[in-house]
């Protein structure tokens, strides 16, 4: 008989060997949608900080999703939310999200922004039926014509 496979978040280090290609694939994923460097990588390093919680998505313990939540004084803010292609429009996006969420109000976080790029159509999509709207850049975040920032309250 087939066995149905398991999917679990879990916090997860991001420097783990079987996390590191997840990586890899999404800083490609974003060097292909925006060629022109508009978009740079987030060091694992900066992945490890003491304010950083990384979940991964996994299916049978193969890491196929992951996020991080970044907390900062009056808000957190999501990043690095990736899923592999397979594995896309099976609703894992949302299931993500809803686990950051999760982790967010966990740790006592009522107000999660995040950037996304003006390529990521499918994202901005899941944020805006998730309930984020368009709000002004902040933090490290600048006016940029192929960046959107989005906030959403959790209180």
């Amino acid at each position: 008989m087939l066995k149905a496979p398991v999917l679990r978040f879990e916090i997860d280090d991001p420097a783990s060997p079987d996390v590191i290609p997840l990586i890899h694939e999404l800083d490609g994923y974003l060097s292909e949608l925006y060629p022109t460097g508009n978009i740079q990588p987030v060091a694992v390093e900066a992945l490890r900080q003491p304010n950083v919680t990384f979940l991964t998505a996994r299916v049978d313990d193969t890491p196929v999703a992951c996020g991080a939540c970044v907390q900062h004084e009056d808000y957190v803010e999501v990043k690095r939310m990736y899923v592999l292609p397979a594995c896309r429009g099976l609703g894992l996006g949302k299931q993500l999200l809803e686990a950051l969420e999760s982790q967010v109000v966990r740790t006592g976080g009522k107000v999660v922004r995040l950037e996304t790029g003006t390529a990521q159509t499918e994202a901005l999509e899941l944020y805006e039926r998730a309930g984020y709207r368009r709000c002004p850049p902040f933090g490290e975040h600048r006016a940029n014509p192929r960046s959107i920032c989005m906030e959403k309250n959790l209180a």
